[in-house]
């Protein structure tokens, strides 16, 4: 494969990447993804993923060049200058790289679901990502006012958890309601707490675990016969604890629950 070297910002091609990359919701309608950082994209690769396009910069080494040009279908060499000007990073990275983003698939009834109830901030997004990944859900699902799941920044945060994980973005609560699972949400006043529903053997799987926004907490629209709401006991006297703190618990509770199952 040929290695196209890049040295003027006004390259056509440079200009496209370049969009993609600082546009934190381009990827809904060019269906890509930029990912930056030899972590993200070996993530992608070990998840079966082929790039669209590598840029690496001009500077590495032959040896290296030779490993990653098989893995794309177009190699751009860059000045160090342009990888900079690509890269959201204190410190650029020396490769970064496009994906075609997968196919969007409905809602399984038989798999547990971690929703998204206008979660906004996008660290927080993505360690719940990671969460989600490391505990056995593999579906997340976002409402309306959600950050952009595959923003770079959630990207950056989740660390990979993105391609182990089925994603649907802005989804009605009915279409949420409707997969007729338990829906979980956290709540600071109401409910059982978490820790004896553990002990009781008291939590359902498949099931769906609700987080809301980070001052808000989760939509007042749930609709209460349809819900369970649940505490997490916090004797230290908090007045709540941050979004992905709390869902931390929650999943980790349910994997553990069901730890004699798998």
């Amino acid at each position: 494969m040929a290695v196209k070297p890049i040295s003027s910002k006004d390259n056509p091609q440079f200009k496209q990447l370049r969009s993609l990359a600082n546009d934190n919701t381009s990827y809904r309608h060019s269906r890509q993804v930029w990912l930056e950082g030899e972590h993200l994209c070996q993530a992608a690769l070990d998840s079966g993923l082929r790039f669209v396009l590598l840029a690496v910069l001009d500077t590495v080494t032959q040896d290296t060049l030779a490993v990653w040009e098989t893995r794309s279908d177009t190699v751009l060499q860059l000045t160090a200058g342009l990888m900079s000007a690509l890269s959201t990073l204190p410190s650029p990275s020396w490769i970064g790289g496009v994906v075609e983003l997968p196919h969007t698939q409905a809602i399984k009834r038989t798999d547990s679901v971690v929703v998204f109830d206008q979660v906004q901030d996008p660290g927080n997004a993505g360690a719940i990502l990671r969460c989600a990944a490391a505990f056995g859900f593999r579906q997340v699902v976002s409402t309306s006012g959600s950050v952009a799941l595959w923003s770079a920044k959630v990207v950056r945060a989740a660390m990979g958890a993105h391609f182990g994980l089925q994603l649907n973005e802005s989804c009605p609560m009915t279409e949420i309601l409707q997969l007729e699972m338990p829906v979980l949400l956290t709540d600071v006043h109401q409910g059982p707490y978490l820790h004896q529903m553990t002990v009781d053997k008291s939590l359902p799987w498949p099931c769906v675990w609700v987080f809301g926004h980070e001052g808000r907490g989760v939509s007042p629209d749930w609709p209460q016969a349809m819900v369970q709401r649940v505490r997490i006991a916090q004797p230290g006297g908090q007045e709540s604890l941050n979004v992905a703190a709390a869902a931390a618990i929650c999943l980790h509770a349910s994997a553990t629950s069901r730890a004699d199952e798998c």
